[in-house]
């Protein structure tokens, strides 16, 4: 690739973020996306985003409890991005104030304001696809490699890292070597990692990836990535309409995605408040295996919802 078609997708995805050498859990990238997806240019200094429990976990379909929220919290206000250029080296963290509102489930988040321009870059490279298939991955180490992949969708393949330098990317090794590497034989690393992050992005996302492992002399020292874009199974959300929009349309993509597709049945159930809560919870607890239905799930939510 030449030097400047590299600088050219760098400058349009502005990925000084998505590149940073961080360790994130899964809940904390889980709060991250949910709050890209509330995030608006026109938004003034100081605007607070509802982070809704519910909401998180209807659309992830995992359960956090009230402790992991604040250690993903507490993690998300003292991580530290270092954005540099020529001219300049901001050293930022992501979040300003975190506030848990007690008894209603929600999380008021403010965002440092320095680091705002980075997170609208970002989200105007992230498609509600996108989204959708960020809260799809349920290995962090698969998420992680889906946004590194999706800098170079356009090109066909990533550049060639060295296999060091992004295990350090992924947080599995320290770049000081003060604590100890994860998965130093490659095999481990391939199984626990690789393969498992190529199987998931392949399964939920837009993207379809392969990895090469490249020798030098007998032993690997390099990888790189190939990346088709291919047509989501899900579909996508509406992050852009207003709430109780987003809830009527995740609740058309779960009836469709349990074969419930009668227009005069998916109306009439969208066409009521309760019967969409029902459907969202029913795909919640079918997800979470609170209750199972392994022959016939839809035929359970219609006798739920009354219909049958």
């Amino acid at each position: 690739m030449k030097q400047s078609d590299s600088a050219a997708i760098e400058i349009r995805q502005h990925n000084a973020i998505t590149t940073a050498r961080y360790e994130m859990t899964a809940c904390e990238m889980d709060v991250v996306f949910y709050l890209l997806s509330l995030l608006k240019k026109e938004d003034r200094t100081g605007t607070l985003y509802k982070v809704r429990v519910k909401d998180l976990e209807s659309l992830t379909g995992r359960q956090w409890n009230y402790q992991q929220f604040l250690e993903a919290t507490s993690s998300l206000r003292t991580r530290e991005y270092v954005i540099e250029d020529k001219k300049r080296l901001l050293q930022v963290g992501l979040l300003a104030s975190a506030e848990y509102l007690k008894g209603e489930g929600v999380i008021e988040l403010e965002i440092s304001e320095k680091i705002r321009p980075y997170l609208i870059d970002l989200k105007n490279n992230f498609t509600s696809y996108r989204l959708q298939a960020a809260f799809s991955l349920s290995s962090k180490y698969a998420k992680r490699i889906y946004q590194i992949a999706s800098q170079w969708k356009d090109v066909g393949e990533s550049k060639t890292f060295t296999i060091s330098d992004f295990k350090v990317m992924l947080h599995l090794k320290d770049p000081k070597g003060i604590e100890s590497e994860q998965y130093t034989k490659v095999s481990m690393f391939q199984k626990f990692v690789l393969d498992v992050a190529v199987k998931q992005i392949n399964q939920h996302t837009d993207l379809q990836i392969q990895y090469e492992l490249i020798k030098k002399g007998r032993s690997f020292e390099s990888i790189r990535f190939f990346i088709k874009q291919q047509t989501p199974h899900q579909l996508p959300l509406q992050f852009e309409r207003p709430a109780e929009d987003g809830k009527v349309e995740l609740a058309r993509q779960h009836l469709k995605t349990l074969g419930i597709v009668d227009p005069q049945l998916v109306d009439r159930i969208l066409g009521e408040d309760r019967l969409v809560g029902e459907v969202n919870a029913f795909a919640y607890k079918l997800k979470t295996q609170k209750i199972k239905a392994e022959k016939n799930p839809a035929g359970l939510l219609l006798k739920v919802l009354g219909l049958r």
